[in-house]
């Protein structure tokens, strides 16, 4: 009996042991240094071992590069993060080409959906808008391959080309398939577009801005200083769209409209908490403003809107917006790709992050006024027209 006594602690603790070795290896983060890295090269090995083992006995011939991204892929896929990406050496060119003011495709603004990709911008003259895609459509299947459930960057990769091929697209419009083909050119995306309206006898500057590229804040203000000499004494700044970019760039831009206090607040696992305020003299600091905004608007314009509503500087007008509370850094890899991935959250000035549950589309930022566009008129534009009526009512002559 008292050797059955002496033998129950003992088994006990290898038990203990071994839970706790089991748990270690899976988080070697929490082991010391020189155990950790026997660890991770243990795990290192283990891929290297299967990689070369499908290289050696896989029944046709798979390269090393292509098993090698093939891994990266699956190792971002097992984030369930639709955020996150792994860019080959070959896409990773194509998404800095895509990040420019000019690239070759068929001129169209587009965000990602369940379907395929929901056109949010057609350019006037664009060979999208010759072969009759409107805003409001659906692009579900590019040269005759479906882009139901792939990320945008792949889908938008399908479209572009060079200039003079053609690209044969599928989509819907009005819920009815149509099938066109384009001839890709070279398209110039003007990053701000601006004009004056007159809405009940007064001048209503409008400001639509693309994307949040480098050097956009300067257009904004640009064209903001322009419609004030114009006589311009309210303003819509149409976000409708536009899926964000540079998060500096946010900053800058609701700056124009903002005295002082913060804009947005930044929090990641490996990147420290810092909160961006507004900067310098803003440019329309008081007259009367309203942000247009649609499914489309995410992001970076998810920031400015969220920070201009918090701050009551102006009035949301349009659609939930697309509901995307987190950002990404792009790390270049040595192999020429690179790694697209969620890097922290962003929160608007009272607290709010509206992707939901980080990596998932969340509910976005709520209008103070509702307003939708109707598909099927083409020659109107009710979210603007609504947009216009909202900031003229308030608007000095």
């Amino acid at each position: 009996m008292s050797t059955v006594r002496r033998l129950i602690p003992t088994v006990s603790v290898v038990l203990v042991i071994l839970a706790g070795g089991m748990w270690l290896g899976g988080h070697p983060q929490f082991l010391p240094a020189f155990v950790r890295h026997a660890v991770v090269d243990d795990q290192t090995d283990v891929v290297a071992e299967a990689m070369q083992t499908i290289e050696d006995v896989y029944y046709r011939p798979v390269s090393g590069q292509q098993l090698a991204d093939t891994s990266i892929k699956g190792m971002v896929a097992g984030l369930n993060d639709r955020f996150s990406n792994y860019f080959t050496p070959k896409e990773y060119r194509s998404f800095q080409e895509d990040h420019n003011s000019q690239f070759s495709g068929i001129g169209m603004a587009v965000s990602e959906d369940p379907k395929g990709l929901l056109v949010n911008r057609v350019y006037d003259g664009s060979p999208a808008a010759r072969v009759g895609i409107r805003p409001g459509d659906i692009i579900t299947a590019a040269n005759g391959r479906s882009l139901k459930g792939l990320p945008q960057e792949r889908s938008t990769q399908l479209i572009k080309g060079p200039p003079g091929s053609e690209v044969r697209l599928t989509f819907e419009h009005k819920g009815k398939p149509k099938t066109v083909t384009a001839t890709r050119a070279t398209i110039n995306v003007p990053m701000v577009e601006s004009k004056i309206v007159k809405k009940g006898g007064k001048k209503i500057g409008v400001v639509a801005l693309a994307q949040f590229g480098s050097g956009a804040h300067a257009e904004v203000y640009a064209a903001l200083k322009s419609l004030e000499k114009k006589g311009a004494r309210a303003f819509v700044f149409d976000l409708r769209g536009n899926g964000g970019g540079l998060v500096s760039e946010a900053q800058l831009i609701a700056s124009a409209f903002i005295r002082s206090g913060p804009i947005v607040t930044t929090k990641g696992r490996s990147v420290p908490a810092r909160t961006l305020n507004a900067t310098g003299d803003p440019v329309v600091p008081t007259d009367p403003l309203v942000v247009l905004v649609d499914k489309g608007t995410a992001s970076a314009s998810e920031i400015v809107t969220g920070a201009l509503q918090d701050d009551h500087r102006a009035t949301v007008v349009g659609t939930h917006t697309f509901g995307k509370g987190v950002f990404q850094q792009v790390l270049e890899l040595s192999n020429g790709g690179a790694l697209d991935i969620t890097a922290g959250q962003y929160f608007t000035p009272k607290g709010r992050n509206l992707g939901g549950a980080g990596v998932k589309t969340g509910a976005g930022i709520k209008p103070d006024i509702p307003a939708k566009d109707n598909p099927d008129t083409h020659t109107r534009d009710e979210g603007l027209d609504k947009a216009l009526a909202v900031v003229a009512a308030t608007a000095q002559h």
